[in-house]
């Protein structure tokens, strides 16, 4: 890959745009990987959350509790729940613990294998040190502003 312009030159460019332009980027990619699934980017996330709990599944508030925790979602993230329970893919009892159902299972098993493949073309070219570097650079930069992430 050729770059925009030379390390003297790259080295003044503003990390503000190309954090942006990169976050665009991948979200996007990444966005249009799940909706071949018709899954969004938050009901992703609660599928994960939800099978860590194993075959017990996960609290809903411990769900909501841990996505809130590091991802900017507020209220956004009650309709993706009640949409995957809608369509079959979750359940629910009385205690509200969210469990997988065997469509809900076999749909994330689809869709983890398709993200690998999706991250694997976004580190394509990337060795792993150079990108622990970046992270490196990135959380540096968020606590040198004050930012706050889930890495604290």
């Amino acid at each position: 890959m050729e770059y925009s312009h030379s390390d003297a030159e790259l080295v003044r460019q503003p990390i503000g745009y190309w954090s942006w332009a990169a976050y665009k980027a991948v979200v996007t990619y990444i966005r249009a990987g799940l909706a071949e699934f018709d899954l969004s980017q938050p009901q992703w996330w609660v599928l994960n959350q939800v099978i860590e709990g194993g075959e017990d599944g996960r609290p809903r508030e411990e769900v909501r509790a841990v996505l809130e925790g590091y991802l900017d979602v507020g209220d956004a993230l009650e309709p993706e729940i009640d949409a995957l329970l809608g369509r079959g893919l979750l359940t629910s009892d009385d205690s509200e613990r969210l469990r997988l159902t065997d469509e809900g299972r076999a749909l994330r098993e689809r869709a983890a294998e398709r993200q690998l493949r999706m991250r694997e073309r976004i580190h394509d070219g990337i060795p792993d040190d150079a990108y622990v570097a970046a992270l490196k650079v990135l959380q540096r930069m968020i606590h040198n502003t004050d930012g706050q992430a889930w890495h604290h």
